[in-house]
């Protein structure tokens, strides 16, 4: 802190610490709003997504239809003609520049949303159970939930408060979850950001040496969890909105437990640690300046992170570059993948066949209506929303609240956190990431249910 002056010092910690009270009251701190003549609990940005979805009104299926269209479209420019013309760390080719299976969810996105809005072509892909949920119920509260968290984020990750906490939370990361202390960082970026980030993140320090290959495969496998952001959505799909502390909280616990058991158990414990270069044994050893305590080396490092973090403009131009990042990624995927799966739930035995396995184990538990919530169990490997909305029709809040919590606590699904990680530096097979999965499911099913019959019993 030397290198700085005293002025230098002040200003950074003011920044440091006024912008993440502030991130924190809008993402954590539960408030009473008036809703149809009734009071309940939201978070301040699940409210201000409300207010907007109000404003937009009939407006929104077509601001839907042209994000997905637009993006379908670019993406098959990007993939294809200009793929060799792209800066690499552009926006344009992260976001649109995707392989072949991605590029076939993104063009089938714009058939799917185009035959729902125009009710148009076969009723299968545009009823109300399959594409038509979709497109009414769930992807216009995603347009803004993602608009305010993508803006305000940044309060949360750019100002401070990550290394703030990392150091005080380092000597406790190797003895629970067999990771280095510098782990601690990607973990709280998936917490309070986004799983992805944290998988990219995780895969840089490999690529560094940092990390071994088991070391990153726990962290993207048993961190990653989804952002505050898809937590609040499916809070409110599940109509948890109102729980949403208590819902967050059995999903922090059940990460925990899950985190805290998954490395010592195979397959995570079977992966060797092989390092993919070398680096000195002092930067894997992660010590504390001398005479130094945790919590003044993390104040130190939070107020020089405040002193180098962004101002206004570039603080709301990284927002809005998140929430096209987010909306043009994220929508088309949610449509496609959505739709599929609604159609094989509602056509097709299928999930209601392999989810047979877990009635006994729902029923063991407790959990009402358990052959329906059975079918929702396994699908959340291809996508985290589909239990969500599966289990719509279910009017019991215990119901509701396992699926819903589980469907976070699972992790690992392929239209977003499962995919980058199959695309990473980090050498893992698809067939591993479905058995962490579906052990992850096992271990976190009685941790749910057990607060879940605690909170409405």
């Amino acid at each position: 802190m030397n290198k700085y002056s005293k002025s230098q010092i002040m200003r950074g910690r003011l920044k440091f610490i006024i912008m993440s009270l502030i991130g924190i009251i809008l993402f954590l701190v539960p408030i009473s709003v008036t809703e149809n003549g009734e009071k309940q609990t939201s978070l301040p940005v699940a409210y201000l997504a409300g207010l907007l979805k109000d404003l937009i009104g009939n407006a929104m299926p077509l601001i839907i239809v042209l994000i997905i269209t637009i993006s379908g479209m670019l993406s098959v420019l990007c993939s294809t003609v200009f793929k060799n013309k792209l800066k690499p760390d552009g926006l344009m080719y992260n976001a649109f520049n995707v392989k072949l299976v991605w590029l076939i969810l993104r063009v089938l996105a714009v058939v799917f949303v185009w035959m729902t809005y125009l009710k148009m072509g076969t009723e299968v892909i545009y009823s109300e159970d399959t594409g038509g949920l979709v497109f009414e119920s769930l992807l216009p509260t995603l347009v803004t939930v993602f608009f305010f968290a993508a803006l305000f984020l940044p309060l949360l990750m750019e100002y401070g408060l990550l290394e703030l906490l990392g150091p005080i939370f380092r000597p406790i990361m190797r003895p629970l979850f067999t990771l280095p202390g510098r782990s601690t960082v990607d973990n709280l970026a998936s917490f309070i950001g986004d799983g992805t980030v944290g998988v990219l993140i995780t895969s840089r320090q490999y690529e560094e040496g940092f990390y071994s290959r088991r070391e990153a495969t726990v962290i993207a496998t048993t961190f990653s969890v989804v952002s505050l952001t898809f937590a609040i959505v499916v809070a409110d799909t599940v109509h948890m909105q109102k729980h949403f502390f208590y819902f967050y909280l059995t999903v922090i616990i059940a990460c925990l437990v899950c985190a805290f058991i998954l490395p010592r158990i195979w397959p995570l414990k079977s992966i060797k640690d092989e390092y993919s270069k070398e680096v000195s044994e002092e930067m894997r050893t992660e010590k504390l300046p001398e005479n130094k305590t945790a919590l003044a080396h993390g104040f130190d490092m939070a107020t020089e992170t405040g002193i180098k973090a962004p101002g206004f403009k570039s603080f709301f131009g990284a927002g809005f570059k998140t929430v096209i990042d987010m909306w043009f990624v994220i929508l088309p995927v949610v449509m496609s993948v959505g739709t599929l799966a609604t159609i094989i739930a509602t056509y097709t035995p299928l999930f209601a066949i392999i989810g047979k396995p877990f009635v006994p184990y729902l029923e063991l538990l407790q959990i009402p209506e358990a052959a329906q919530a059975s079918e929702t169990i396994l699908i959340g490997f291809a996508d985290m929303f589909l239990p969500s909305i599966l289990i719509e029709g279910v009017g019991n809040n215990i119901t509701l609240f396992v699926v819903g919590a589980l469907s976070i606590t699972q992790l690992i699904y392929l239209s977003e956190v499962g995919g980058v990680i199959l695309g990473s530096k980090i050498p893992v097979s698809i067939f591993r990431l479905f058995m962490i999965f579906l052990i992850r499911t096992i271990i976190a099913l009685p941790i749910i249910a057990l607060m879940a019959h605690l909170y409405f019993n």
